[in-house]
């Protein structure tokens, strides 16, 4: 199983809405609220790495009110 995290800027009024309908993209399995320069960090687990990126620009960068995305592709666990 392939893990990356993506951090997500939402528009100014929108962070609910986009942080439902992340919670609803398959292979998402966590989104969560934070402070900081970005407004979410999304976990994404798929099979294989291509489908993870696939889910990012298919699903996820397509979801209204996303202002920008950072991928971050986990090459460890520990």
């Amino acid at each position: 199983m392939e893990t990356l995290y993506l951090l997500v800027e939402t528009e100014v009024g929108r962070l609910d809405e986009v942080l439902k309908r992340l919670k609803a993209v398959p292979s998402v399995t966590e989104v969560e609220a934070v402070t900081g320069p970005f407004d979410l960090i999304v976990k994404v687990q798929a099979p294989h790495i291509n489908a993870a990126l696939d889910t990012v620009v298919h699903r996820i960068r397509k979801v209204p009110g996303i202002k920008s995305t950072e991928t971050l592709v986990t090459v460890a666990t520990g």
